[in-house]
Protein backbone atom coordinates (compact mmCIF):
# COMPACT_ATOMS: atom_id res chain seq x y z
CA UNK A 1 0.00 0.00 0.00
CA UNK A 2 1.00 3.10 -0.54
CA UNK A 3 1.13 5.54 2.87
CA UNK A 4 2.44 8.87 3.86
CA UNK A 5 3.83 9.82 7.37
CA UNK A 6 3.66 13.28 8.28
CA UNK A 7 6.24 13.92 11.17
CA UNK A 8 9.16 12.36 11.24
CA UNK A 9 10.28 13.12 14.28
CA UNK A 10 10.60 9.80 16.94
CA UNK A 11 7.14 8.58 16.04
CA UNK A 12 7.04 9.37 12.48
CA UNK A 13 10.52 7.92 11.77
CA UNK A 14 9.88 4.79 13.73
CA UNK A 15 6.43 4.42 11.81
CA UNK A 16 7.55 5.16 8.30
CA UNK A 17 10.93 2.69 8.07
CA UNK A 18 8.63 -0.30 9.93
CA UNK A 19 5.84 -0.06 7.27
CA UNK A 20 8.11 -0.17 4.70
CA UNK A 21 9.53 -2.97 6.19
CA UNK A 22 6.31 -4.34 6.23
CA UNK A 23 6.21 -3.91 2.56
CA UNK A 24 4.29 -1.01 2.00
CA UNK A 25 5.57 2.40 0.05
CA UNK A 26 5.61 5.19 2.50
CA UNK A 27 6.84 8.81 2.08
CA UNK A 28 7.86 10.43 4.77
CA UNK A 29 6.93 14.35 5.28
CA UNK A 30 8.77 16.57 7.89
CA UNK A 31 9.33 20.77 7.59
CA UNK A 32 12.77 20.46 9.01
CA UNK A 33 15.43 19.79 6.30
CA UNK A 34 17.82 18.38 8.00
CA UNK A 35 16.19 16.01 9.61
CA UNK A 36 14.71 14.94 6.04
CA UNK A 37 18.55 14.75 4.82
CA UNK A 38 19.40 12.56 7.17
CA UNK A 39 16.39 10.07 6.99
CA UNK A 40 16.50 10.44 3.32
CA UNK A 41 20.87 9.22 3.52
CA UNK A 42 19.21 6.32 6.06
CA UNK A 43 21.00 8.00 8.84
CA UNK A 44 18.85 8.11 12.20
CA UNK A 45 18.53 11.33 13.84
CA UNK A 46 18.41 10.56 17.17
CA UNK A 47 19.37 7.38 18.93
CA UNK A 48 16.82 4.30 18.84
CA UNK A 49 18.35 0.63 18.90
CA UNK A 50 17.43 -0.92 15.69
CA UNK A 51 16.20 1.80 13.86
CA UNK A 52 19.58 3.01 11.74
CA UNK A 53 19.92 -0.64 10.59
CA UNK A 54 15.77 -1.03 9.74
CA UNK A 55 15.98 2.62 7.86
CA UNK A 56 19.22 1.69 5.90
CA UNK A 57 17.49 -1.70 4.33
CA UNK A 58 14.02 0.37 4.14
CA UNK A 59 15.88 3.52 1.71
CA UNK A 60 17.65 0.99 0.16
CA UNK A 61 14.67 -0.65 -1.37
CA UNK A 62 13.63 2.40 -2.92
CA UNK A 63 9.99 2.48 -0.98
CA UNK A 64 10.99 4.37 1.55
CA UNK A 65 11.20 8.54 0.62
CA UNK A 66 11.33 11.50 2.61
CA UNK A 67 10.50 15.47 1.59
CA UNK A 68 10.16 18.51 3.35
CA UNK A 69 7.17 19.37 0.55
CA UNK A 70 3.70 18.42 1.80
CA UNK A 71 2.52 17.97 -2.09
CA UNK A 72 4.86 14.88 -2.15
CA UNK A 73 2.04 12.61 0.09
CA UNK A 74 -0.75 13.09 -3.23
CA UNK A 75 0.32 9.30 -4.55
CA UNK A 76 -0.88 8.29 -0.93
CA UNK A 77 -3.86 7.16 -0.03
CA UNK A 78 -3.32 6.23 3.71
CA UNK A 79 -1.89 9.15 5.82
CA UNK A 80 -0.45 8.85 9.02
CA UNK A 81 -0.24 12.08 11.31
CA UNK A 82 2.31 11.53 13.79
CA UNK A 83 3.59 15.11 14.85
CA UNK A 84 4.23 15.88 18.82
CA UNK A 85 1.70 17.36 20.78
CA UNK A 86 4.27 19.11 23.03
CA UNK A 87 2.80 20.70 26.53
CA UNK A 88 2.10 24.61 25.71
CA UNK A 89 4.24 27.29 26.75
CA UNK A 90 2.26 29.03 29.28
CA UNK A 91 -0.44 26.26 30.20
CA UNK A 92 -0.24 22.45 30.95
CA UNK A 93 -2.19 21.55 28.08
CA UNK A 94 -1.24 19.81 25.18
CA UNK A 95 -0.20 22.64 21.69
CA UNK A 96 -1.99 21.09 18.73
CA UNK A 97 -0.41 23.45 16.28
CA UNK A 98 1.21 20.75 14.41
CA UNK A 99 -1.85 18.55 14.32
CA UNK A 100 -4.22 21.24 13.00
CA UNK A 101 -0.88 22.23 10.53
CA UNK A 102 -0.70 18.93 9.50
CA UNK A 103 -4.45 18.07 8.65
CA UNK A 104 -4.52 21.51 6.52
CA UNK A 105 -1.97 20.40 4.13
CA UNK A 106 -3.33 17.01 4.19
CA UNK A 107 -6.94 18.68 3.19
CA UNK A 108 -5.95 19.49 -0.58
CA UNK A 109 -4.76 16.36 -1.23
CA UNK A 110 -7.43 14.34 0.22
CA UNK A 111 -10.44 12.70 -1.83
CA UNK A 112 -12.62 9.73 -1.88
CA UNK A 113 -10.84 6.38 -0.93
CA UNK A 114 -8.60 8.35 1.26
CA UNK A 115 -8.21 7.45 5.18
CA UNK A 116 -6.40 9.72 7.31
CA UNK A 117 -4.90 8.31 10.28
CA UNK A 118 -3.91 9.66 13.55
CA UNK A 119 -1.27 8.24 15.56
CA UNK A 120 -0.14 11.55 17.45
CA UNK A 121 -1.30 11.73 21.46
CA UNK A 122 -4.29 14.74 21.82
CA UNK A 123 -6.76 15.30 23.99
CA UNK A 124 -10.00 13.60 23.89
CA UNK A 125 -12.24 14.91 21.43
CA UNK A 126 -9.80 16.21 18.66
CA UNK A 127 -10.57 13.86 16.45
CA UNK A 128 -14.16 14.23 16.42
CA UNK A 129 -13.41 17.93 15.79
CA UNK A 130 -10.54 16.86 12.93
CA UNK A 131 -13.30 14.31 11.30
CA UNK A 132 -15.78 16.96 10.00
CA UNK A 133 -12.97 18.78 7.78
CA UNK A 134 -11.37 15.42 6.50
CA UNK A 135 -14.77 14.26 5.63
CA UNK A 136 -15.75 17.20 3.65
CA UNK A 137 -13.08 16.27 1.54
CA UNK A 138 -15.25 12.46 1.04
CA UNK A 139 -11.93 11.20 3.23
CA UNK A 140 -12.23 9.16 5.94
CA UNK A 141 -10.17 9.38 9.74
CA UNK A 142 -9.08 7.10 12.21
CA UNK A 143 -7.24 7.02 15.15
CA UNK A 144 -4.55 4.38 15.89
CA UNK A 145 -2.62 5.31 18.92
CA UNK A 146 1.10 4.59 19.29
CA UNK A 147 2.00 3.10 22.52
CA UNK A 148 6.01 3.07 21.49
CA UNK A 149 8.44 3.07 24.71
CA UNK A 150 11.82 4.79 23.73
CA UNK A 151 14.64 1.90 23.41
CA UNK A 152 12.47 -0.61 22.18
CA UNK A 153 10.23 1.25 19.70
CA UNK A 154 11.32 -0.69 16.24
CA UNK A 155 9.93 -4.18 18.10
CA UNK A 156 6.87 -2.04 19.61
CA UNK A 157 5.71 -1.06 16.65
CA UNK A 158 6.50 -4.56 14.18
CA UNK A 159 4.83 -6.51 17.15
CA UNK A 160 2.74 -4.36 19.49
CA UNK A 161 0.87 -5.83 21.89
CA UNK A 162 -2.23 -4.31 20.95
CA UNK A 163 -3.58 -2.31 18.32
CA UNK A 164 -6.34 -0.41 18.73
CA UNK A 165 -8.93 1.71 15.78
CA UNK A 166 -10.75 4.75 16.49
CA UNK A 167 -13.35 5.60 14.40
CA UNK A 168 -16.66 8.41 14.45
CA UNK A 169 -19.06 6.14 17.00
CA UNK A 170 -22.06 6.32 14.40
CA UNK A 171 -19.84 4.60 11.09
CA UNK A 172 -19.59 1.60 13.32
CA UNK A 173 -21.58 -1.55 12.93
CA UNK A 174 -21.92 -4.36 14.50
CA UNK A 175 -22.51 -7.45 13.52
CA UNK A 176 -22.38 -11.37 15.35
CA UNK A 177 -18.97 -10.33 17.13
CA UNK A 178 -17.63 -8.60 13.87
CA UNK A 179 -16.75 -5.00 13.69
CA UNK A 180 -16.38 -2.89 10.77
CA UNK A 181 -16.58 0.91 9.90
CA UNK A 182 -14.86 2.95 6.82
CA UNK A 183 -11.37 2.28 6.95
CA UNK A 184 -11.04 -0.79 9.03
CA UNK A 185 -10.35 -3.15 5.94
CA UNK A 186 -7.24 -0.61 5.23
CA UNK A 187 -6.22 -0.43 8.43
CA UNK A 188 -6.44 -4.73 8.48
CA UNK A 189 -4.22 -4.99 5.81
CA UNK A 190 -1.55 -2.62 6.79
CA UNK A 191 -1.16 -4.43 10.03
CA UNK A 192 -1.58 -7.70 8.73
CA UNK A 193 1.67 -9.21 9.79
CA UNK A 194 0.98 -7.91 13.79
CA UNK A 195 -2.51 -9.80 13.54
CA UNK A 196 -1.51 -12.54 12.07
CA UNK A 197 0.76 -13.22 15.08
CA UNK A 198 -1.84 -12.96 17.37
CA UNK A 199 -1.75 -8.75 18.22
CA UNK A 200 -5.47 -7.98 19.32
CA UNK A 201 -7.33 -5.36 17.93
CA UNK A 202 -10.06 -3.28 19.56
CA UNK A 203 -12.10 -1.35 17.90
CA UNK A 204 -14.03 1.40 19.14
CA UNK A 205 -14.73 5.52 18.47
CA UNK A 206 -12.96 8.24 18.44
CA UNK A 207 -13.12 9.20 22.43
CA UNK A 208 -11.97 5.80 23.67
CA UNK A 209 -9.27 5.45 21.13
CA UNK A 210 -7.71 8.70 22.28
CA UNK A 211 -8.00 8.50 25.99
CA UNK A 212 -6.28 4.74 25.91
CA UNK A 213 -2.92 6.28 25.22
CA UNK A 214 -3.36 8.91 28.02
CA UNK A 215 -5.25 6.92 30.36
CA UNK A 216 -2.47 4.30 29.84
CA UNK A 217 0.51 7.09 30.60
CA UNK A 218 -1.81 8.04 33.44
CA UNK A 219 -1.64 4.84 35.11
CA UNK A 220 1.97 4.15 34.61
CA UNK A 221 2.95 7.52 35.98
CA UNK A 222 0.43 6.71 38.93
CA UNK A 223 2.28 3.61 39.65
CA UNK A 224 5.84 4.96 39.54
CA UNK A 225 4.89 8.02 41.56
CA UNK A 226 2.91 5.46 44.55
CA UNK A 227 6.20 3.54 45.11
CA UNK A 228 8.25 6.84 45.31
CA UNK A 229 5.74 7.70 47.49
CA UNK A 230 6.53 4.73 49.72
CA UNK A 231 9.82 5.43 49.23
CA UNK A 232 9.95 9.07 50.93
CA UNK A 233 7.84 6.83 53.77
CA UNK A 234 10.61 4.02 54.11
CA UNK A 235 13.43 7.28 54.55
CA UNK A 236 11.38 8.11 57.09
CA UNK A 237 10.57 4.80 58.89
CA UNK A 238 13.83 2.68 58.27
CA UNK A 239 11.95 0.43 55.73
CA UNK A 240 13.07 -0.87 52.63
CA UNK A 241 10.76 -0.10 49.38
CA UNK A 242 12.66 -2.90 47.25
CA UNK A 243 11.65 -5.35 49.46
CA UNK A 244 7.99 -3.63 50.21
CA UNK A 245 7.92 -3.67 45.78
CA UNK A 246 8.14 -7.23 45.65
CA UNK A 247 6.20 -8.39 48.67
CA UNK A 248 2.94 -6.35 47.40
CA UNK A 249 4.03 -6.95 43.50
CA UNK A 250 3.53 -10.92 44.14
CA UNK A 251 0.01 -9.60 44.50
CA UNK A 252 -1.27 -10.22 40.55
CA UNK A 253 -3.81 -7.47 41.10
CA UNK A 254 -0.83 -4.89 41.44
CA UNK A 255 2.20 -6.73 39.75
CA UNK A 256 6.16 -6.01 40.24
CA UNK A 257 6.57 -3.88 37.02
CA UNK A 258 6.98 -0.09 37.45
CA UNK A 259 7.05 -0.70 41.21
CA UNK A 260 10.72 0.38 40.69
CA UNK A 261 11.66 3.86 43.20
CA UNK A 262 14.16 6.25 42.57
CA UNK A 263 13.88 9.74 40.57
CA UNK A 264 11.04 9.28 38.90
CA UNK A 265 9.79 9.37 35.14
CA UNK A 266 10.78 12.00 32.22
CA UNK A 267 11.24 11.95 28.66
CA UNK A 268 8.48 13.96 25.86
CA UNK A 269 5.48 11.46 26.96
CA UNK A 270 3.85 10.74 30.64
CA UNK A 271 4.84 14.11 31.89
CA UNK A 272 3.16 16.20 29.60
CA UNK A 273 0.32 14.04 29.13
CA UNK A 274 -0.39 13.54 32.62
CA UNK A 275 -0.67 17.71 32.61
CA UNK A 276 -2.66 17.68 29.39
CA UNK A 277 -5.21 15.08 30.92
CA UNK A 278 -5.46 17.29 33.66
CA UNK A 279 -6.00 20.13 31.55
CA UNK A 280 -8.78 18.22 29.63
CA UNK A 281 -10.52 17.20 32.45
CA UNK A 282 -10.69 20.66 33.74
CA UNK A 283 -12.06 21.86 30.59
CA UNK A 284 -14.98 19.54 30.84
CA UNK A 285 -15.56 20.50 34.27
CA UNK A 286 -14.59 17.12 35.77
CA UNK A 287 -11.00 18.47 37.50
CA UNK A 288 -11.99 16.48 40.82
CA UNK A 289 -11.83 13.23 38.44
CA UNK A 290 -8.14 13.67 37.47
CA UNK A 291 -7.26 15.51 40.74
CA UNK A 292 -4.75 12.90 41.65
CA UNK A 293 -2.42 13.25 38.58
CA UNK A 294 -1.28 16.39 40.14
CA UNK A 295 -0.16 15.07 43.39
CA UNK A 296 1.13 12.25 41.04
CA UNK A 297 3.50 15.20 39.21
CA UNK A 298 4.79 16.69 42.50
CA UNK A 299 5.72 13.28 43.96
CA UNK A 300 7.73 12.93 40.94
CA UNK A 301 9.28 16.34 40.83
CA UNK A 302 10.16 16.08 44.33
CA UNK A 303 12.33 13.24 43.73
CA UNK A 304 14.38 15.28 42.33
CA UNK A 305 14.68 18.14 45.17
CA UNK A 306 15.36 15.07 47.08
CA UNK A 307 18.34 13.52 45.17
CA UNK A 308 19.57 17.41 45.27
CA UNK A 309 19.11 17.54 49.24
CA UNK A 310 20.84 13.75 49.73
CA UNK A 311 24.22 15.32 47.90
CA UNK A 312 24.12 18.34 50.40
CA UNK A 313 23.61 15.90 53.42
CA UNK A 314 26.25 13.46 52.57
CA UNK A 315 28.72 16.46 51.47
CA UNK A 316 28.37 18.18 55.12
CA UNK A 317 25.43 20.74 54.21
CA UNK A 318 26.80 22.67 51.02
CA UNK A 319 27.86 21.68 47.27
CA UNK A 320 29.11 24.55 46.49
CA UNK A 321 32.48 23.72 45.05
CA UNK A 322 32.30 20.11 45.16
CA UNK A 323 33.03 17.56 42.97
CA UNK A 324 30.16 15.81 41.28
CA UNK A 325 29.71 13.01 38.73
CA UNK A 326 26.46 12.52 36.97
CA UNK A 327 25.67 9.19 35.41
CA UNK A 328 23.22 10.04 33.27
CA UNK A 329 21.84 12.33 31.00
CA UNK A 330 18.87 11.10 29.14
CA UNK A 331 15.77 10.36 30.84
CA UNK A 332 15.83 6.44 30.43
CA UNK A 333 18.59 4.14 29.03
CA UNK A 334 19.15 3.26 25.94
CA UNK A 335 17.78 6.81 24.62
CA UNK A 336 19.58 10.18 23.85
CA UNK A 337 16.48 11.96 24.71
CA UNK A 338 16.45 14.19 27.54
CA UNK A 339 13.36 16.04 27.46
CA UNK A 340 12.48 16.71 31.10
CA UNK A 341 14.88 14.56 31.93
CA UNK A 342 15.15 13.73 36.02
CA UNK A 343 18.74 13.19 35.84
CA UNK A 344 19.91 16.30 33.50
CA UNK A 345 17.78 18.34 36.17
CA UNK A 346 19.31 17.29 39.08
CA UNK A 347 23.00 17.75 37.43
CA UNK A 348 21.67 21.15 36.62
CA UNK A 349 20.47 22.18 39.67
CA UNK A 350 23.62 21.10 42.02
CA UNK A 351 25.47 23.14 39.09
CA UNK A 352 23.16 26.32 39.56
CA UNK A 353 24.31 25.79 43.84
CA UNK A 354 27.58 26.35 42.45
CA UNK A 355 28.68 22.48 42.70
CA UNK A 356 31.60 21.38 40.09
CA UNK A 357 29.37 19.06 38.02
CA UNK A 358 30.68 16.80 35.69
CA UNK A 359 28.16 14.58 33.72
CA UNK A 360 28.52 11.86 31.21
CA UNK A 361 26.25 9.73 28.85
CA UNK A 362 26.63 7.13 26.54
CA UNK A 363 24.33 9.02 24.00
CA UNK A 364 22.78 11.83 25.26
CA UNK A 365 26.04 14.45 25.76
CA UNK A 366 25.17 16.20 22.62
CA UNK A 367 21.38 16.86 23.39
CA UNK A 368 22.28 17.87 26.82
CA UNK A 369 24.50 20.64 26.26
CA UNK A 370 22.09 22.04 23.76
CA UNK A 371 19.65 22.63 26.24
CA UNK A 372 21.90 23.11 29.21
CA UNK A 373 25.03 24.64 27.13
CA UNK A 374 26.14 25.62 30.46
CA UNK A 375 26.58 22.37 31.82
CA UNK A 376 30.03 20.48 31.67
CA UNK A 377 30.26 17.13 30.19
CA UNK A 378 33.20 13.96 29.55
CA UNK A 379 33.72 10.65 29.27
CA UNK A 380 32.84 8.51 32.37
CA UNK A 381 36.41 8.43 32.92
CA UNK A 382 36.91 11.91 33.02
CA UNK A 383 33.66 12.62 35.15
CA UNK A 384 34.28 10.67 38.15
CA UNK A 385 38.06 11.03 38.18
CA UNK A 386 38.62 12.85 41.96
CA UNK A 387 34.79 12.91 42.25
CA UNK A 388 33.61 13.31 45.42
CA UNK A 389 30.34 12.39 45.15
CA UNK A 390 29.07 10.41 42.58
CA UNK A 391 25.36 9.74 41.23
CA UNK A 392 23.83 7.46 39.02
CA UNK A 393 20.82 8.95 37.38
CA UNK A 394 20.11 6.80 34.60
CA UNK A 395 20.13 3.39 34.37
CA UNK A 396 22.23 2.52 31.76
CA UNK A 397 23.98 -1.10 31.95
CA UNK A 398 27.31 0.12 31.62
CA UNK A 399 26.29 2.14 35.09
CA UNK A 400 25.13 -0.95 36.45
CA UNK A 401 28.09 -2.89 36.12
CA UNK A 402 30.18 -1.07 37.30
CA UNK A 403 32.89 -2.51 39.62
CA UNK A 404 32.39 -0.46 42.65
CA UNK A 405 36.49 -1.33 43.81
CA UNK A 406 37.91 -0.38 40.36
CA UNK A 407 35.71 2.73 40.58
CA UNK A 408 36.53 3.41 44.26
CA UNK A 409 40.67 4.03 42.80
CA UNK A 410 39.68 6.53 40.85
CA UNK A 411 37.49 8.64 42.67
CA UNK A 412 38.34 11.11 45.71
CA UNK A 413 36.01 9.87 48.19
CA UNK A 414 34.17 6.65 47.81
CA UNK A 415 30.26 8.20 47.95
CA UNK A 416 27.36 7.01 45.66
CA UNK A 417 23.50 7.65 45.65
CA UNK A 418 22.22 5.25 43.48
CA UNK A 419 19.04 7.45 42.39
CA UNK A 420 17.61 4.15 40.20
CA UNK A 421 18.70 1.36 42.77
CA UNK A 422 20.07 -1.06 40.66
CA UNK A 423 23.27 -0.96 42.46
CA UNK A 424 23.97 -3.94 44.82
CA UNK A 425 24.00 -2.42 48.33
CA UNK A 426 25.89 -5.23 49.75
CA UNK A 427 28.42 -5.15 47.20
CA UNK A 428 28.87 -1.34 47.36
CA UNK A 429 29.20 -0.77 50.66
CA UNK A 430 31.57 -3.94 50.97
CA UNK A 431 33.96 -2.16 48.13
CA UNK A 432 33.97 0.84 51.02
CA UNK A 433 31.46 3.06 49.59
CA UNK A 434 29.08 5.49 51.25
CA UNK A 435 25.81 4.10 49.65
CA UNK A 436 22.62 5.45 49.53
CA UNK A 437 19.38 4.30 47.63
CA UNK A 438 16.17 5.87 47.30
CA UNK A 439 13.97 4.30 50.22
CA UNK A 440 16.29 1.45 51.03
CA UNK A 441 18.53 0.74 53.91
Amino acid sequence: MKLSVIGCGYLGAVHAASMTSLGHEVIGIDVDPLKIEALAAGRAPFFEPGLPELLTAATATGRLRFSTDPAAAAEARVHFIAVGTPQLSDAPGADLAYVNAAVDGLLPLLGPGHLVVGKSTVPVGTAEALAERIRATGAELAWNPEFLREGFAVQDTLHPDRIVYGFASELITRDAGEVSAPGREILDKIYAEAIAEGAPVVVTDFATAELVKVAANAFLATKISFINAMAEIADATGADVSDLADAIGHDNRIGRRFLNAGLGFGGGCLPKDIRAFGARAEELGLGDSLGFLREVDQINLRRREHVVDLAAELLGGDVRGRRIAVLGLSFKPQSDDVRDSPSLDVAMRLHERGANVIATDPQAIKNAQLRAPGLPCDALENAVEGAELVILGTEWTEYRELDPRALGARVATPRIIDARNVLDPAAWSGAGWEYRGMGRR
